[in-house]
């Protein structure tokens, strides 16, 4: 059985990674090689775990998401049915952060409120390489057809509302109004720190969300510009479900969790599965997270984006990370050994 279990696993772990298995290293990890597993709170793990274990359609998760309430012991569960795989592409790890913005915005424009946020249109769903963010902004493409679903007051915390892709709108008349990632336009995303850094604005050390708001705040002409760098264009939509003391929707249709969530790359981690994260850097992290979300931006086997929450101060937290470290991803014993090729078995 575990030879056609591996011949389907390594299958699919090709088609999703492009054909790039070859490039891909996998190893499995004893627990006692997680720096600071025995320290990590388990039981918080193993909640956000429950979040969202039970949209899983294969039956070896099912069975593990089945098991998550009947082993009293939360750290013994996930060492009893997980094994730690470390999966390389030959990139070296890199952690950032991501958080849920606060706008301010109104139902009609008026005064400062007059940055629309849109709904995705009928003609750019499935298209492919829509207009780009240029084209959409210049030639009005979006403009009086009822796919406003509310307007802000900066359009620069609209163009970082973008990028994280979901976030709360605190309306003028005191109502609030959640919005969460409704599609794009299907142009690659483009770093605007890394564009800063290439004309010679700043150094790479220097960069971050805040220095970039701000430069744009400065410059306003040459900063709408700048921001136009980046084809990529997010739609949104009207989140009324989830309740205010809930974190926003992430891939999985499901609330997130802040500084237990994070976003990984689907072609190499599977969204759902825990994740140890061993983040370096000034605020060394060691940590048990749940795959559950997912970024334009994060792409390769130790690539991750971890949700530190809503508001400023969360936004200004997670834009200053950028560490390096280690990330294991846990996967169902049986799975966990049939993507090993055989001669290292």
């Amino acid at each position: 059985m575990i030879q056609s279990l591996r011949a389907a696993i390594t299958a699919a772990f090709v088609m999703a990674a492009g054909g790039a298995m070859s490039e891909t290293s996998l190893k499995i990890l004893s627990f006692d090689e997680l720096d600071g597993w025995a320290e990590d709170d388990h039981e918080a793990a193993r909640q956000v775990f429950l979040n969202t274990c039970g949209d899983f359609d294969a039956p070896d998760w099912q069975s593990v998401c089945f098991a998550a309430t009947g082993i009293k012991d939360a750290r013994k569960f996930f060492e009893l049915l997980f094994r730690p795989v470390l999966i390389e592409d030959g990139v070296d790890a890199l952690f950032t952060g991501y958080f849920e913005p606060e706008l301010s915005g109104a139902h009609s424009p008026y005064g400062q409120y007059r940055f629309p946020v849109y709904k995705m249109p009928p003609e750019a769903r499935g298209a492919g390489g829509w207009l780009t963010r240029r084209e959409i902004e210049n030639s009005g493409a979006l403009r009086g057809r009822g796919l406003e679903i509310a307007w802000v007051d900066d359009s620069v915390e609209l163009f970082f509302l973008q990028i994280q892709g979901s976030g709360r709108i605190r309306m003028a008349d005191g109502s609030t109004v959640r919005v969460g990632y409704g599609g794009s336009n299907g142009r690659n995303y483009s770093s605007i720190g890394a564009e800063m850094v290439r004309r010679g604005i700043y150094n790479k050390h220097q960069v971050s969300a805040d220095v970039i708001k701000n430069w744009v705040r400065r410059n306003p002409v040459a900063g709408a510009e700048l921001l136009r760098h980046n084809d990529s264009f997010v739609f949104f939509r009207e989140v009324s479900r989830v309740a205010a003391d809930k974190g926003p929707l992430g891939a999985m249709n499901r609330s997130i969790t802040t500084m237990r969530t994070v976003a990984v790359d689907p072609k190499f981690t599977p969204l759902g599965a825990p994740v140890w994260l061993e983040k370096d850097g000034q605020s060394p992290l060691r940590r048990l997270m749940i795959a559950q979300d997912t970024g334009s931006a994060i792409k390769g086997a130790q690539r991750a984006d971890i949700f530190f929450g809503t508001g400023d101060s969360a936004g200004k937290d997670a834009g200053r990370l950028k560490d390096p470290g280690r990330m294991v991803v846990f996967l169902p014993i049986q799975r966990a050994y049939a993507m090993l090729p055989e001669s290292v078995l």
